[in-house]
């Protein structure tokens, strides 16, 4: 095993504290050679797709990677913002809000920000960690529920990484906070928010990103862990069960996912002589295609076609305060018992310098 140099090492250097936070990944831009990249890696990971390799590698590069990454640009290309990509523009302000709070709160803790599928990746911001002196890294995926398609994905990569490390940072993982008070109040913020602005729907549709249906058989969590978030927020809004409605949506092949699919339910309400609703993702921590293009465009379009009136979409958290003031605390919470300032290592790497001079000097 050959490990990687350690860059800028040198002994009795200053140990820093890091949070890494994930999101799951955007391409560079929005051409069909930028989605091949992008999808070639996303659909390679065997936590996305659980079928054997032999049967699934055909599929994939002799048909996915051929057929989808033209389809999937246009789709991206709606999208687009003069920033760039909206999930990249909103990890990347979450980092920044994170930080900000931290620094506030008196505490010097690195915080960059890693895409488990394209760039930055998780290897190249943990090399910069390890450069700038992080000795413990919090990984943070912005994942509220946790899915071994996405969570555990992120540990994935980050063991990989560690693979080539000759000194591995001291590691702490969160796995969800589906269910944190700050996530939540935040959730409700928004709502409230959209309700005063916009009014108030017959309707509220969470639509959670869908999983196969197998993985709740085979002990994920998610199914349960969505659920619970929707029954926590409707009682901080006060809604009964017939105003609140949970969903699934971006499903992908033929197999069963998790149900009800969210663009059936919606054309249902809208045949039903329901007129207006409102439809959030609480499952996504910024803005992005499955959001923008998925839900407000294709979705919107199904529910007014089957007579619907009026589609009220709710906008991920992104970088609203609450939620940053809630990602934040959750940070805090997970980095319990770890020194948050460099200051304060140097000093105790100054005092274990002269403990071991008197020790000597003592001999």
């Amino acid at each position: 095993m050959t490990y990687r140099p350690e860059p800028g090492f040198r002994h009795g250097s200053v140990e820093r504290t890091a949070v890494l936070l994930v999101n799951l990944g955007t391409p560079d831009e929005p051409t069909a050679p930028a989605l091949r990249r992008y999808l070639a890696e996303f659909l390679s990971d065997p936590r996305v797709v659980e079928i054997p390799r032999l049967v699934w590698w055909p599929i994939l590069h002799g048909i996915i990677l051929r057929t989808r990454p033209a389809k999937s640009a246009a789709k991206y290309a709606s999208i687009w913002t003069p920033e760039g990509s909206p999930l990249a523009v909103w990890t990347e302000r979450q980092a920044r809000g994170v930080a900000e709070r931290l620094a506030a709160r008196g505490h010097q803790v690195v915080v960059r920000a890693a895409m488990r599928y394209g760039s930055p990746s998780v290897a190249s911001v943990m090399d910069a960690l390890r450069a700038e002196g992080a000795t413990r890294v919090l990984v943070l995926p912005l994942y509220p529920q946790y899915a071994a398609a996405t969570t555990a994905s992120v540990a994935d990569a980050v063991f990989a990484w560690g693979l080539g490390a000759r000194r591995l940072p001291e590691l702490r993982f969160v796995n969800e906070y589906h269910d944190d008070d700050g996530y939540i109040g935040a959730l409700a913020e928004r709502v409230r928010a959209h309700w005063q602005a916009q009014g108030r729907g017959e309707k509220l549709v969470l639509s959670f990103h869908g999983v196969p249906h197998r993985s709740l058989l085979l002990g994920d969590p998610y199914h349960c862990q969505c659920h619970k978030t929707a029954r926590l927020l409707g009682e901080r809004l006060g809604l009964t069960k017939d105003q609140l409605m949970v969903t699934f949506q971006s499903r992908f092949g033929k197999a069963q996912w998790l149900e009800p699919y969210t663009e059936p339910t919606l054309r249902a309400l809208g045949a039903a002589g329901v007129k207006r609703v409102d439809v959030m993702c609480p499952g996504f921590a910024g803005d992005c295609l499955e959001t923008l293009e998925e839900i407000n465009q294709e979705v919107r379009e199904a529910f007014l076609e089957s007579g619907g009136e009026r589609f009220g979409y709710i906008e991920c958290l992104n970088d609203q305060p609450a939620w940053l003031d809630a990602l934040t605390a959750v940070a805090e919470r997970h980095m319990a018992g770890w020194p948050m300032s460099p200051v304060a290592d140097a000093a105790a790497l100054a005092a274990q310098r002269e403990r071991a001079l008197a020790l000597g000097a003592q001999a």
